[in-house]
């Protein structure tokens, strides 16, 4: 499974030769243990990795960084259009948004994704 994102600038579809890939290497945090732990208590994570949140709906969601001990990049998604993109600090980040898939990225990994783009999860796990 792979990550992928299209600026909603270019004009290309998600199928067309414009499309970045964000990650892969992607872990599905879809249990209430795997949702609740998220990244914390680990040291890093690889440059390619993502870790993706997917809800049943849409409605204000929170991600908090404690005992999360990088900076990563945070992604609120509401029917594959980016509708927020964050920097949380290790410890103390906190933030929340309205999305119905959650991503968490290296820092850096999402500076190009803006709201607007689209967000899309490819491979063998799609729903």
């Amino acid at each position: 499974m792979r990550l992928v994102y299209e600026s909603s600038d270019d004009g290309q579809s998600l199928h067309g030769p414009d499309r970045t890939v964000l990650a892969t290497t992607v872990d599905l945090a879809d249990s209430l243990v795997s949702q609740t732990r998220g990244l914390m208590f680990r040291r890093s994570v690889p440059d390619d990795y993502a870790l993706v949140f997917r809800f049943d709906s849409a409605k204000v969601r929170d991600l908090h960084m404690l005992f999360v001990f990088f900076p990563i990049d945070a992604v609120w998604v509401v029917d594959g259009v980016v509708r927020r993109v964050e920097r949380l600090r290790p410890w103390l980040g906190f933030a929340r948004d309205r999305a119905d898939l959650i991503v968490e990225l290296p820092a850096g990994a999402a500076a190009d994704v803006e709201p607007g783009d689209q967000l899309v999860l490819e491979g063998k796990d799609e729903h």
